[in-house]
């Protein structure tokens, strides 16, 4: 099928409209509701080209479409009695005065009184950037009429946004069932994940537990290869134990939030005792500025504990963490970490908060790449999102949007 037909096909599915063989009836009727930017712009055709009807025509290889009509019904006709069909291919406006008189138009049902009484006919093509005709805005009447320079010019401007309009609609739909894709996407992704975390955990947890059992087992000699293979055995185990617990965790996170107000204190005094025996080894500083929040607590409090225990886990050698936790309200909800540690190149400061990125920087601690990419989920979830700055004098500030109050 040639590429105007499928361009066609693809604004009739856009507004919803039937495609296939016509009916046997000259007109009829579709059950749809005119878009209101293109029944505008009709109106406005006819009331400048001083014609009685205007209507936006989609024309396939058998029939005529309208999309949107005044003065008339919008309906559906063959292509062999459709006037536009004979002249729209022709890259320019077609205007006649008496369509009777005109040897193109004079046998048409619409104007020798099979369907309609049509003089005064005018139509510009309706042309993609690509090139495809897909139709035409028309105007008519069964008075005798002519188009006058300005009124022609008229005619073609509001043809040219006539294409504007249809095809960032058509865009904008190829946009959403986009989004749409990429949303079921992650959700059978994180669906994966899942699974995948779930069904590894027990062979994990049963490889430590073996592994400690043959540390104790006295047939193995504490300072022999076999009690040192056994500890790199466990650690590595225990390291993949820990990645797997947080995609885990990552992939349940995010989704349906419950918003309650809570205070950010409240959520912080949770985070501290969960973090406090780090915080405490590397005599860290944590000061506080309250607000009430309306968001989800155990999500929001699982973002704090990511935050907090980086910006201890990444700060500068030898100088005592010192974190600042702050929250705001107004037209948003606004959180932000500030620590003064190593903090992240700009060039990093987006790739961070994917999924398993880490920067790998001499003196580093281990982890897995999750943290980071929880708390953009957490922010999403809540109609926010996550951005990472500078904090002058070093360090880096996260700045985390929870969506409206």
């Amino acid at each position: 099928m040639e590429l105007q037909e499928l361009a066609r096909q693809a604004v009739l599915q856009e507004y919803r409209l039937p495609y296939g063989e016509a009916d046997g009836l000259p007109i009829e009727k579709p059950d749809y509701e005119t878009p209101s930017e293109l029944l505008d712009l009709v109106k406005l055709a006819v009331r400048v080209t001083g014609m009685d009807f205007g209507v936006i025509n989609i024309i396939t290889a058998d029939q005529q479409h309208q999309i949107a009509a005044v003065g008339v019904d919008a309906g559906v006709c063959s292509r062999e009695d459709s006037m536009c069909s004979r002249v729209f291919t022709s890259g320019s406006i077609t205007a006649v005065a008496d369509a009777s008189l005109d040897p193109r138009f004079s046998d048409s049902p619409f104007v020798n009184g099979g369907i309609a009484d049509v003089r005064s006919y005018a139509s510009m093509p309706l042309v993609t950037e690509e090139g495809y005709a897909l139709g035409s805005l028309c105007v008519f009447s069964p008075r005798v009429l002519g188009l006058d320079a300005d009124q022609r010019e008229g005619l073609e401007i509001l043809a040219r946004q006539v294409v504007e309009i249809i095809e960032l609609q058509f865009r904008t739909r190829q946009l959403v069932e986009a989004l749409e894709v990429v949303r079921r996407s992650n959700e059978d992704l994180a669906g994966f994940a899942a699974r995948v975390s779930h069904d590894l955990r027990n062979p994990l947890t049963a490889i430590l537990g073996y592994t400690e059992l043959s540390e104790q087992d006295s047939d193995v000699e504490a300072s022999g290869p076999a009690a040192r293979y056994f500890s790199i055995i466990r650690g590595s185990a225990s390291r993949m134990l820990t990645t797997v617990e947080e995609v885990l965790e990552f992939s349940r996170i995010g989704g349906a939030i419950t918003r309650r107000p809570v205070r950010l204190t409240t959520m912080m005094h949770a985070v501290l005792q969960d973090v406090l025996p780090l915080t405490s080894s590397c005599d860290a500083v944590v000061t506080l500025q309250d607000a009430e929040l309306r968001v989800d607590e155990a999500q929001v409090t699982a973002l704090l504990q990511n935050l907090v225990s980086n910006a201890v886990s990444y700060s500068t050698p030898g100088c005592p963490p010192h974190i600042e936790v702050m929250a705001a309200v107004g037209d948003t909800q606004v959180l932000r970490v500030i620590d003064h540690g190593k903090g992240i190149a700009p060039e990093d400061r987006r790739r961070v908060l994917e999924p398993l990125v880490r920067l790998h920087r001499d003196g580093d601690p281990a982890g897995s790449g999750i943290g980071l990419a929880t708390c953009a989920r957490i922010a999403a979830a809540h109609e926010g999102s996550i951005t990472l700055t500078e904090t002058p004098g070093g360090g880096t500030t996260v700045t985390i949007d929870l969506g409206p109050a």
